[in-house]
C-alpha cells in the first residue's frame, strides 16, 4: 500500500468558497476549476535569453508541462535570475555569479513556500542554476527533482573540436603575439555553435554530473546534449516523474544524504570535474542539515581513480560522454572499484546500485577508462593546508603532474591587477602568482579567474608557474591553481599579509600550502594588517559581503 498522505498542500490555496478570490485570479491565468483540483506543480525555469547556457529551457519547459498534465498534475511555470560567468568572466559582473547562486535559491524557495506547490521540477543551466535549484530543491522538500538543459554541441576551428575555453585561452595567444587578429575572430565566431552549457567537464556539467549522482536528477539525463532531439523526452518523463515522487511522498530529505554526497563527490573525482563542486556540495550539505567538511574531499578523492579523459586537461567533450555511454557508464565503473554506496536512493526510484547496472558501453570507445587502465589511480581534487590556508583551499589535480612547486609570490589585490601584469609581460615562470581580495566577502562574490588562468595558458606559461587565490577557478582552468583559500584577506586570513617576493611552497604530496616566512614576522604583520573599506558600500553586494560564511564552509548566506 502507499503511504498515507494527508491533503495536497496546494489546497490551502485553491479549495474551499474562501478561496474563491484565488481561484478568480488563476481563472484569468487560464486554469480552470479541473486544472486547480489537481497536484499543483512549481516548474522553476532559470530562462535568459543572455548567453546559450540557458537560451533553449522555455522550449524545455514545455516538454516538462505536457509530461505533468498527462500524469495527471498542473505545471505552473515561473522564472528566476541567471548570470552567464562566460560573458561576465574578467569582469565586475562576474561578481554578481555566486551572489546568484544564493538569490536563486531563495527566489524558488519563496515562489514554491507562496504558491504552496505540491512538487517542483527545477530547470537548469549555466553553472549556479544547477546548485542553487538543488538547493532550493532541499529547502522546500516536496516531492521535486533538477533537470539539466544540457551541454553545448563542439564548435569547429580548421578541423579541430573547440569550446570557449579555446577562446579565453587565445587571449593569452594573442596577446604574445602567436594568434592574429583574423585568426581570434574565425575562433570566437565558431566557438558556439548553439544553446547549451559550456562543453568540457567545466562546472556546469560537473554539477550536472552531481545532480544525477546525489539521485535528485534521473540518471542518465544530464548528458543528453542541449541540442539532441531525445532532450524533448528526457523532460516529458521528467514531468512524469515529478507525479510519480508526488503520489509516493519522495522528497529531497530522503534522497540527499551522507551517502547520496559522497557519491557525488566520487563522480567529480573521478570526471577531472570542476572545483567549485566543492562550494557547491557544501552548500547543499548545509541546506539538507548534514555534516560535510573539505577534508572529506580529500578522502574521497585519495580513494577514487580518475577514469573520465575530459577537458579541460583530457581530451574529450561532454557531448562525447553521451555516445560512449554517458553518466550511467562512469557509476558502472565506480560500482565496479567498490567506489559507489549503492544503496542510495535517486528520484526515478531504483537505487544508484541499479541505475549503474543498467549501463550500456558504446564498443570502443575512449572516454571512460576501464579500472585497469585508469589515468590516475586517486581522483581529481586536493585539498591542501598550512600557515597560508589553516581552513584549506583546493587544488585541481586531474592530469596536473609534478609533487609540488617554489616560487617567489607576486602579490595583487584584484584579479585586473594581475591581467594586466600579464598583459605587459611581467610575469616570469617560476613565479607564484598570488590575487587576493577576491573572496566570498572581500570581492565580493568570490570570482573566477579563467579571464588570467587561460591567458597564461594562451601565453605558453600555464606549466611553469603557480596561482593562488581566495577567489575561485572555473571549471575550464587548467594548471597549478589553487583556489579558495580560507580564511580570505578581507577576513584577515594570512594571504592578506604576504608581501612581492615572499616565497612560497607548494607541497601536494603532503597537501601543504606555506608560506616561508618567519612566524614572529607573519604575527607582527598580521598585527599591522587592516582590512580595507568595503567595495560596495550598499546594495545587494555589501548585503552578502556582511551575510556570507567563509569558503570553507560553502559561502552561503543561510
Amino acid at each position: 500500500m502507499p503511504p498515507e498522505r494527508s491533503p495536497k498542500r496546494s489546497a490551502v490555496l485553491v479549495e474551499g468558497n474562501r478561496r474563491a478570490p484565488a481561484r478568480a485570479m488563476l481563472h484569468a491565468a487560464g486554469f480552470s476549476r479541473a486544472d486547480l483540483e489537481k497536484p499543483l506543480i512549481g516548474i522553476a525555469n532559470t530562462w535568459t535569453e543572455i548567453g546559450p547556457c540557458n537560451l533553449h529551457l522555455r522550449e524545455l519547459a514545455e516538454h516538462i508541462k505536457r509530461g505533468v498534465r498527462e500524469a495527471g498534475g498542473t505545471p505552473l511555470e515561473f522564472n528566476t535570475v541567471s548570470i552567464s560567468d562566460g560573458i561576465t568572466m574578467g569582469t565586475e559582473g562576474m561578481r554578481a555569479s555566486l551572489v546568484s547562486r544564493e538569490i536563486i535559491a531563495d527566489s524558488i524557495e519563496l515562489v514554491g513556500r507562496g504558491n504552496c506547490f505540491d512538487g517542483m521540477v527545477a530547470l537548469a543551466g549555466c553553472d549556479k542554476t544547477l546548485p542553487g535549484t538543488i538547493m532550493a530543491l532541499c529547502r522546500l522538500d516536496i516531492p521535486s527533482l533538477m533537470i539539466y538543459g544540457g551541454s553545448i554541441a563542439p564548435g569547429q576551428f580548421r578541423g579541430k573540436h573547440v569550446s570557449i575555453q579555446d577562446v579565453f585561452e587565445a587571449v593569452g595567444a594573442h596577446a604574445r603575439g602567436a594568434m592574429s587578429d583574423a585568426e581570434l575572430a574565425e575562433l570566437e565566431d565558431a566557438a558556439c555553435p548553439g544553446a547549451g552549457a559550456c562543453g568540457g567537464q567545466f562546472t556546469a556539467n560537473t554539477m550536472a554530473m552531481v545532480g544525477e549522482f546525489l539521485g535528485i536528477s534521473p540518471m542518465g539525463s544530464a548528458s543528453v546534449p542541449a541540442a539532441c532531439e531525445r532532450k524533448n523526452e528526457v523532460c516529458r518523463q521528467a514531468g512524469a516523474q515529478v507525479m510519480e515522487l508526488y503520489r509516493s511522498d519522495l522528497r529531497p530529505s530522503g534522497i540527499i544524504t551522507r551517502a547520496a554526497l559522497e557519491n557525488a563527490i566520487a563522480s567529480v573525482c573521478a570526471s577531472g570535474g570542476s572545483t567549485n563542486a566543492v562550494l557547491h556540495l557544501l552548500a547543499i550539505a548545509a541546506e539538507r542539515g548534514v555534516e560535510l567538511g573539505m577534508d572529506d574531499f580529500d578522502r574521497i578523492s585519495r580513494q577514487v581513480p580518475l577514469l573520465a579523459d575530459l577537458k579541460p586537461a583530457g581530451r574529450f567533450m561532454a557531448t562525447d560522454l553521451y555516445h560512449a555511454g554517458g553518466t550511467r557508464l562512469l557509476a558502472a565503473r565506480l560500482r565496479e572499484a567498490g567506489c559507489l554506496q549503492g544503496s542510495a536512493r535517486t528520484v526515478s526510484g531504483r537505487t544508484l546500485e541499479e541505475e549503474a547496472a543498467s549501463a550500456s558501453e558504446t564498443p570502443g570507445q575512449e572516454v571512460v577508462r576501464p579500472l585497469s587502465n585508469p589515468l590516475s589511480p586517486t581522483g581529481g581534487l586536493a585539498i591542501l593546508r598550512g600557515n597560508l590556508a589553516l581552513e584549506g583551499c583546493v587544488l585541481k589535480i586531474a592530469h596536473h603532474h609534478g609533487d609540488g612547486f617554489r616560487g617567489p609570490a607576486r602579490v595583487f589585490d584584484s584579479e585586473e591587477a594581475a591581467f594586466s601584469a600579464l598583459e605587459r609581460n611581467q610575469i616570469r615562470a617560476g613565479d607564484v602568482i598570488l590575487i587576493r581580495y577576491e573572496g566570498p566577502r572581500g570581492g565580493p562574490g568570490m570570482r573566477e579567474m579563467l579571464a588570467v588562468t587561460a591567458a597564461l595558458a594562451g601565453a605558453g606559461l600555464g606549466e611553469s608557474v603557480a596561482l593562488i587565490t581566495d577567489g575561485r577557478f572555473s571549471g575550464a582552468t587548467r594548471g597549478l591553481m589553487i583556489g579558495h583559500i580560507a580564511p580570505e584577506a578581507a577576513s584577515g586570513g594570512v594571504i592578506a599579509v604576504v608581501r612581492d617576493g615572499d616565497c612560497i611552497a607548494i607541497d601536494i604530496a603532503h597537501r601543504q600550502l606555506r608560506l616561508e616566512v618567519d612566524p614572529a614576522q607573519v604575527a607582527e604583520r598580521l598585527q599591522a594588517w587592516k582590512p580595507p573599506a568595503p567595495r560596495y558600500p550598499g546594495g545587494v553586494f555589501a548585503k552578502y559581503a556582511r551575510q556570507v560564511s567563509s569558503a570553507a564552509h560553502g559561502a552561503v548566506t543561510g
